[in-house]
């Protein structure tokens, strides 16, 4: 989900905006007389690099995230304002026990090439992204569904490579069922309440049959459904769409062309909008925020949104790196960062120190989880640095270079160092695709920065995809069957005793402290003079059905 994001971005995640990360997606737009080709009603999105080709259930980051939300619908597409769903291809989604679920498709709808979509087009592309052999990250979303693990390697494999299908018992799914062309029915190895809101995550996306030709080619070149199809994608450079006009959403696209442009540096982003080139920054650089000079840069042309995100500093996988396997070394550098400094100096006030994993506004948020452990205390810090026998070395905190990240790394690292008196260093990677892969291969080494960005709008979204054993958010390897069990429990829970469980899960983070919370975001965007109407969603995205040309 971006979690990320800057995950997820995913992380955010997508989530892992992940990267998910510090890395959001933003947007630019060219004006009537941009070079790039794009006419009147064309604008220029200012996006990065996303990790992998553009196919849903490998695109867990916001950088492919913010292109594949428009290129494919989904059964549920989440409203720009509060973030709660509402069906899109769906007809229906019931359940009498909230364990085998059945869904109807609404007729009419089609993919880009003009094949129908079926319930055979869900199943079919629900299995190939649970199918490890696949390799896809976004697999972990389909757990739930009955007979998910016949199609991942046994307990006992281990497999060091690549899963090979002769690692797996099946190539489906036994908890996906047709019914007839428009209607199919999950059932999910236990209930889940939560289930409808989860299935508007692009991973649950469907495909069409020319994908399983060759999936690599598709990523390159997408058919998708959604409300903007594909024209080309120029590596480090663009990703252009164009508005589709056989969507069948309730909201037609009001933009003939979209344009996601690459810039590696924010400054000239920024300028460019300022200057009218770039239509939409759906996150402004820091530099802009210094005394609110955004609001004088851009008059009324500015739009300020509370994110479902929450930025976080991850550490390596004990089998890379098992430097920071002592959970009070964890926990000293924590307490060594002045968030309120922090976000104050740097930020200017558009982040709010985090107290917990959970970023508000989602049911079930608990201020001040982490409690004294998210607080700055330089004497606690030193204590528990000494006690966990200090670190040997210069701690390093990596990031994406191509983000708007230096200014607060060489904070966090100066907090650090004068807090512990341990060297530490940001190390930048050349851009969020090298940054994720990296993570995701297992080759990053010491600490990185990390944001999740939740992939739906639920508090399951910012400890089940991230802190369960085996999660695609998962990027420390971090383990605890207790939290596990927890997690398990809440998803087949319902309202209070559902949240519950989920707080519980969460407090069991405090003493582990798998990553250290940094701060929750808040999305300040800006555009151009050539668009109105612009919304941010809660998942720190522009709703580009919603942008108007003047």
């Amino acid at each position: 989900m971006c979690a990320l994001v800057e995950v997820h971005m995913g992380w955010a995640a997508r989530g892992v905006v992940t990267a998910i990360g510090g890395v959001v997606l933003m947007l630019a737009a060219c004006a009537a007389d941009d070079t790039s080709g794009g006419g009147a009603d064309a604008i220029t999105v200012r996006g990065c690099n996303p990790e992998n080709t553009l196919v849903p259930s490998m695109t867990m980051e916001s950088c492919g995230g913010q292109v594949v939300d428009q290129l494919f619908s989904r059964l549920v597409r989440y409203d720009p304002d509060t973030a709660e769903p509402r069906y899109e291809i769906a007809e229906s989604i019931e359940s009498d026990d909230n364990q085998t679920w059945t869904i109807e498709i609404a007729e009419g709808w089609t993919f880009h090439n003009g094949e129908p979509i079926t319930a055979q087009s869900f199943v079919d592309a629900w299995n190939w992204a649970a199918y490890a052999p696949n390799g896809t990250p976004n697999s972990y979303f389909f757990r739930g569904i009955e007979g998910y693990q016949d199609l991942q390697p046994a307990d006992d494999a281990e497999p060091s490579g690549q899963i090979t299908a002769d690692m797996v018992s099946s190539e489906e799914m036994s908890g996906l069922n047709i019914v007839d062309e428009l209607t199919f029915t999950v059932t999910l190895s236990q209930p889940e309440p939560s289930f409808p809101k989860r299935v508007g995550y692009v991973a649950f996306a469907p495909l069409p049959e020319e994908f399983y030709e060759d999936p690599e080619e598709f990523g390159e070149n997408p058919i998708g459904s959604g409300p903007f199809e594909f024209i080309e994608w120029v590596r480090n450079s663009e990703i252009k769409l164009r508005g589709y006009d056989e969507y069948q959403g309730e909201t037609m696209p009001q933009i003939d062309e979209v344009t996601f442009k690459i810039y590696q540096d924010e400054g000239a982003a920024y300028s460019d909008l300022q200057a009218d080139n770039l239509d939409l920054v759906p996150q402004l650089p820091i530099s802009a925020l210094a005394g609110d000079a955004y609001r004088d840069d851009l008059p009324g042309r500015y739009v300020e949104k509370e994110a479902l995100v929450v930025s976080t500093i991850s550490f390596a996988p004990e089998s890379v790196d098992d430097s920071f396997a002592d959970p009070r070394l964890r926990t000293a550098i924590s307490m060594a960062i002045d968030r309120e400094a922090i976000t104050e100096t740097i930020f200017h006030g558009s982040r709010e120190p985090a107290t917990g994993w959970v970023a508000p506004g989602v049911e079930g948020y608990e201020p001040g989880v982490c409690g004294d452990y998210c607080m700055y205390d330089p004497e606690h810090a030193r204590e528990l640095f000494d006690e966990a026998g200090g670190y040997d070395g210069t701690l390093t905190l990596s990031y994406n270079s191509d983000g708007d990240n230096k200014s607060w790394i060489d904070a966090v690292c100066n907090s650090i160092m004068n807090t512990l008196d341990v060297e530490c260093v940001g190390t930048p990677v050349s851009d969020f695709s090298t940054f994720r892969s990296q993570i995701n291969d297992r080759e990053m080494t010491g600490m990185f920065r990390n944001q999740w960005q939740a992939d739906y709008p639920s508090i399951e979204s910012f400890l089940a995809e991230v802190y369960v054993t085996g999660a695609s958010g998962n990027d420390s390897d971090y383990s605890n069957p207790d939290f596990d069990e927890l997690i398990e429990d809440a998803g087949s829970s319902q309202g209070d005793d559902a949240i519950a469980k989920y707080n519980e899960a969460e407090e069991l983070l405090v003493e582990d402290m798998p990553s250290v919370p940094l701060w929750y975001s808040s999305t300040i965007a800006g555009y151009s003079t050539k668009v109105d109407n612009v919304k941010i969603t809660p998942f720190q995205t522009v709703d580009l059905l919603s942008v108007v040309i003047k």
